[in-house]
């Protein structure tokens, strides 16, 4: 009977082989695809807030109030640079990780300050930018491939 126990296989030099054709992880995957998914949710929620401002619920006296419109803007131009930066994470940028996990943490708190607007929708995507954050950390870096 024979045993491999002591010979060596390839890929046993600490680095996985698994990943080494695609593009380094499945966690960047993941992030990538879910910062495209949480970007066009910003973009289609700035889109609702241009064209509709009776759809949000008003209101008064809230310390970031401000007009509708500003809002649809704000998430409109921040969810189509998550979207261009979950298209480069896809792509294996290396500065796309840093900048996804930046715009990521600026798309929560510009979901935090709209908040009184649409509660449920806004917890929604602080969890995905929570989630994308810590996806695009647990990657492994590229010198790890």
């Amino acid at each position: 009977m024979s045993s491999n126990v002591g010979a060596a296989h390839p890929g046993a030099g600490g680095k996985s082989t698994a990943n080494a054709g695609g593009m380094g992880s499945g966690w960047l995957l993941f992030a990538g695809a879910m910062m495209i998914i949480g970007g066009c949710m910003g973009i289609v929620e700035g889109i609702a807030a241009l064209v509709n401002d009776e759809v949000f619920i008003y209101t008064r006296n809230y310390i970031y109030a401000f007009d509708l419109t500003g809002w649809g803007w704000i998430h409109v131009i921040l969810g189509a640079f998550v979207v261009c930066a979950g298209a480069a994470v896809l792509q294996g940028a290396r500065w796309a990780r840093i900048t996804g996990v930046v715009l990521a943490s600026l798309v929560m708190i510009v979901n935090f300050m709209w908040l009184p607007y649409a509660p449920f929708w806004a917890l929604v995507l602080i969890a995905l930018d929570v989630i994308i954050i810590w996806a695009l950390c647990k990657a492994p870096h590229p010198e790890e491939l």
